[in-house]
């Protein structure tokens, strides 16, 4: 098999042991490749910030990716770097099961950008509001004084938009979660809709906003300006390796009782 290895650079642990990672890869036959030639599957070492830029690479290749979770919570990664060698030979073997996960598409009229976990519209003056006007499906829906608003796919409901107080939602489901963060409004609640919604949040004041997919900037938008979030055309791609459930994923991760 050929891997491409996406590493979180300066983190404790992580250089050391993708180097050892690596050295057992060729170790066992298998050919490690730099992240833009092609590849039969992406291997992240690091914790959900790399997972995620793994993901993206694996979506340019349209192989899935399994991380190693170097972390802290590492909602998105599968393996135990103490495990290195049996996950090693897991993959190696076909020995693991594929899951397909939602994306998340944002458009503005500079660009578009593909992401797993969220799209993020917010303020870039810490001090003030602004003013965001949410329509779904081409229906005007509710106008947000907030500090902004977050569509999360459910892979991203652990992320930002739960600590903005969204709801945890399986990835074994598709839907697009939007939650205001610091709303003003009389209406704060998180809406959970159909994957085939599309939404339009347009800038209602004179106070920009910056607009990013996955924590990468897409674009920054002044009064007037636009963009439009919908699903992904093209699901990611997950290598699972346990049969944990997510309730039981949650349980863990948050140590509860």
């Amino acid at each position: 098999m050929r891997f491409a290895l996406e590493v979180r650079q300066g983190r404790p642990g992580t250089d050391a042991f993708a180097r050892k990672l690596e050295a057992h890869l060729l170790d066992v036959g298998s050919a490690v490749v730099s992240s833009d030639e092609d590849c039969d599957m992406v291997l992240a070492v690091g914790g959900d910030g790399t997972m995620l830029t793994a993901v993206g690479r694996s979506l340019q290749h349209g192989v899935p990716v399994l991380g190693f979770n170097l972390g802290t919570m590492g909602f998105l990664a599968e393996a135990d770097p103490d495990s290195m060698e049996a996950v090693v030979a897991r993959l190696t073997s076909g020995d693991y099961e594929v899951q397909e996960r939602m994306t998340i598409s944002a458009s503005v009229a500079t660009g578009r950008a593909v992401g797993v976990n969220d799209v993020v519209v917010e303020k870039i003056d810490s001090q003030r509001l602004v003013v965001l006007e949410v329509a779904v499906n081409g229906t005007d829906f509710v106008t947000y004084r907030a500090d902004g608003v977050i569509v999360a796919t459910p892979t991203g409901s652990t992320a930002y938009s739960f600590s903005a107080g969204g709801p945890l939602v399986t990835p074994a489901v598709d839907a697009l979660i939007l939650t205001p963060v610091a709303s003003h409004s009389l209406f704060d609640q998180s809406l959970v809709l159909d994957p085939a919604s599309v939404i339009r949040i347009t800038v209602g004041s004179d106070r920009p906003v910056k607009v990013s997919v996955d924590k990468n900037d897409l674009g920054r938008l002044s009064n007037g300006g636009v963009v439009t979030v919908a699903a992904g055309e093209v699901p990611a791609r997950f290598v699972r390796l346990e049969g944990t459930s997510f309730s039981q994923l949650i349980k863990s991760k948050f140590d509860l009782s």
